[in-house]
């Protein structure tokens, strides 16, 4: 069976609110993709232990489990992402197409990698920072390994080059083949350390916010938080609250300063951003650590029904490459299911995106709280 044929059975799906189940409007594997596919079918026939890095929908995870199976033996896959989303989307793939997961470990991005492997695959993530980290870890593995990175060619810089350069052996790139190329380069077993996690100071207060290599704006503090930051509750009211797409968890770090009787529930899709989170609560307010939960999670799922009376967000408009607001839905739609009667979603978000009709038609209120040129802050209520 050809790369081609495999990945033509696997449409876009991921293990998301219902609605969302059914959208189609995007592909689950790129050029890229194809490209990577293509070459290691022909040049490395015989690999069965795969280490896979940033598979976005488990495309390279489902088609290597097809074209390197071994009459009944199945080849073995390390799986790893900083996604929640990612990996239930691997997961339901696999299942969707009856290939089995037993063969399959899946690794979040801050867990050790395997040694005894044969093969590693890459898809270069939009994050420089993000890569470095990972070849980083690629550099304590054993020497001369095979390292095949994928990804759009207008997205490939000389600056990558370095970074493969500066942790693994020197690279190769391939030609450009449908907008897409591939990085070739080996392991050395010459361990070089990344710079992350970082740290700076949060101005204005006496807190120091760490950060690992996958967390927006990880060099400092983004304009929309900075702007958010001065809309957030304050008081002694005890409440259950939801830092939902927490990053670092600055928001929810700072409303545990202000509020000393509430509790707050910490919620990203990236592993990176909850170990954050947690690591600067841990750091910054360590005796509030008890009233904290931190859930690595695609967004509110199966979070329970009446449980939170506000959720913080500041959602985002875009799934890697993609530019959309289904995400930003998803998480109005569940923060709907999941506050009290009189519970309240409060928001910030670019003002163009139009948020303001969205929460208006979904519950029916919405109220502007503040805006500038950029940002607008939205509250609105959930009524009975």
């Amino acid at each position: 069976m050809t790369t081609e044929a495999v990945l033509a059975n696997h449409p876009f799906i991921l293990h998301r609110f219902p609605l969302e189940q059914k959208n189609r409007s995007l592909q689950a594997w790129d050029a890229a993709d194809e490209y990577l596919l293509d070459h290691i079918v022909s040049e490395y026939p015989t690999a069965q232990k795969i280490l896979i890095l940033n598979d976005s929908f488990g495309a390279l995870c489902c088609t290597s489990s097809v074209v390197f199976r071994k009459e009944q033996a199945l080849p073995t896959l390390f799986f790893v992402n900083d996604s929640f989303v990612s990996k239930a989307a691997c997961q339901h793939n696999l299942a969707e197409n009856q290939l089995s997961a037993e063969h399959v470990t899946f690794l979040d991005s801050l867990e050790t990698l395997p040694t005894d492997i044969d093969l590693v695959l890459i898809k270069i993530p939009k994050n420089a920072g993000f890569l470095q980290y990972q070849l980083s870890l690629l550099s304590h593995l054993p020497a001369d390994i095979p390292v095949i990175a994928a990804g759009k060619a207008k997205e490939i810089h000389t600056s990558t080059l370095k970074s493969f350069n500066h942790f693994l052996s020197e690279p190769k790139t391939s030609l450009a083949v449908k907008k897409s190329r591939l990085i070739f380069s080996k392991t050395t077993a010459k361990p070089v350390d990344s710079k992350f996690p970082v740290s700076w100071p949060l101005e204005n207060t006496d807190f120091t916010l760490i950060n690992h290599a996958n967390v927006f704006s990880r060099d400092s503090l983004d304009i929309g938080a900075r702007f958010f930051l001065n809309y957030l509750p304050a008081g002694k009211k005890p409440m259950n609250i939801i830092d939902l797409g927490c990053g670092n968890g600055v928001i929810g770090l700072q409303t545990l300063n202000r509020m000393p009787n509430c509790k707050v529930t910490f919620v990203d899709e990236s592993a990176m951003a909850v170990a954050t989170a947690n690591q600067n609560v841990s750091h910054n307010l360590p005796s509030r650590l008890a009233d904290c939960q931190f859930v690595h999670n695609d967004c509110l799922t199966d979070f329970a029904p009446n449980s939170a009376d506000l959720v913080l967000c500041n959602p985002p408009f875009h799934q890697a490459q993609a530019i959309t607001d289904h995400i930003a839905w998803q998480m109005f739609l569940q923060a709907k299911y999941t506050l009290r009667n009189g519970g309240e979603l409060r928001i910030i978000g670019n003002r163009h995106l139009d948020y303001q009709d969205k929460l208006q038609r979904l519950f029916g209120n919405c109220k502007v709280l503040g805006n500038n040129k950029k940002f607008t802050v939205l509250s609105v209520i959930k009524r009975s």
